[in-house]
């Protein structure tokens, strides 16, 4: 008979290994959130974006959502004191009826830059649907319905753009 300490046992301790050995050279990493601007950008600034859509005042909703991002990544920056911009354009919001009954889904795109001085150092296109419900057939329920929509699309679309740029990847 062997000794106590000579018989095999699974560990716990080898199925990590064995797992993490699979994330090995994957790319993954652990940085704080909003931490990779490139090229050293500290603070950026957010000026208000430009609007392509015939809804009015649609520019401020996405700049305002902008600047929450930036702020919660202690990025925003005010007048000199920015390293670089986030320039964006509104280029598009849509809404159209689902399959579901009394359910509308509104669709936006928006393009944002990066940018230091006059160079572009990222670009990218973000795009969404978000749905909500008509209502009871009142017009400024409806209206306030889309308007929530609406704000919770951007949102998103804010939080994904500004990670994107963030990204080094």
């Amino acid at each position: 008979m062997r000794p106590f300490w000579c018989v095999r046992r699974p560990r716990a301790g080898a199925a990590l290994v064995l797992v993490s050995s699979l994330f090995v050279g994957c790319g993954y990493r652990l940085t704080p959130w909003g931490a990779n601007l490139p090229e050293g950008l500290h603070s950026v600034c957010a000026p208000v974006m430009g609007n392509e859509t015939a809804e009015p005042a649609l520019e401020t909703l996405f700049t305002r959502f902008l600047r929450q991002q930036l702020t919660q990544a202690g990025r925003l920056g005010t007048g000199a004191a920015c390293d670089g911009r986030i320039e964006g354009t509104v280029m598009n919001v849509g809404t159209s009826p689902t399959i579901i009954a009394n359910n509308y889904r509104v669709t936006s795109m928006v393009r944002l830059r990066l940018m230091k001085d006059e160079r572009v150092l990222g670009e990218t296109v973000v795009s969404g649907t978000e749905d909500y419900l008509q209502g009871t057939g009142d017009i400024l329920e409806a209206e306030a319905n889309r308007q929530a929509a609406l704000a919770r699309l951007a949102e998103v679309l804010m939080r994904d753009g500004y990670a994107r740029l963030a990204s080094a990847w």
